[in-house]
């Protein structure tokens, strides 16, 4: 069975992006790169791996879930197939039809179509963002890999939308680099 991992980079204050949805506040360079480049190359959008030359198969994940706001991002920018090299699902309630092929469109229960994803063969399935999907998906979550960077910006979207239920957490792995940054990942307790 395929765990759902919610794998995303926040700020040291919680905050996935800023409020307007842009994440430029993240640091584009620094040694933990390598690690993530080797552990997680399929979590790099096509146009980074092209401009690399970056071929490594996927380590992790063969499935991406993206909410409708996090997926526009790229989509503003001309990237409507951002990971290929995965099975990519976007959930929306207004969009009507995606705008790529490659990319399924789930207007329904996401609950339920994470959990037949599950239950499906494969590796684990990436929650690659956003909040309201992370709070939406929250009961399903398994783990939680937070790419946390030494920054602090006082307001913008925070991991999960809403409030979640009190969970606790045992961390798993948790690796800290010299330029501040650090992974932290969580096992979910229920």
């Amino acid at each position: 069975m395929s765990k759902l991992i919610y794998y995303v980079a926040c700020t040291a204050d919680g905050y996935i992006a800023r409020a307007d949805g842009s994440f430029d506040c993240f640091p584009a360079e620094g040694e933990h790169y390598a690690d993530l480049l080797a552990c997680f190359p399929e979590t790099f959008p096509a146009h980074f791996r092209e401009a690399v030359g970056l071929r490594a198969e996927n380590q992790r994940f063969d499935v991406v879930l993206m909410g409708r706001k996090t997926y526009e991002v790229g989509v503003k920018l001309g990237f409507t197939n951002p990971y290929p090299q995965m099975r990519q699902y976007v959930f929306s309630r207004s969009m009507k039809e995606s705008p790529d092929a490659a990319v399924e469109l789930v207007e329904g229960d996401a609950a339920a179509k994470v959990r037949e994803l599950k239950e499906g063969p494969g590796k684990d399935i990436w929650l690659c963002g956003g909040s309201e999907l992370a709070t939406q998906l929250f009961p399903l979550i398994d783990e939680l890999i937070l790419k946390v960077n030494p920054i602090l910006i006082g307001a913008g979207i925070p991991l999960f939308g809403r409030e979640v239920e009190t969970t606790a957490l045992e961390v798993a792995d948790s690796k800290s680099y010299s330029n501040g940054f650090r992974m932290v990942r969580y096992r979910v307790k229920r």
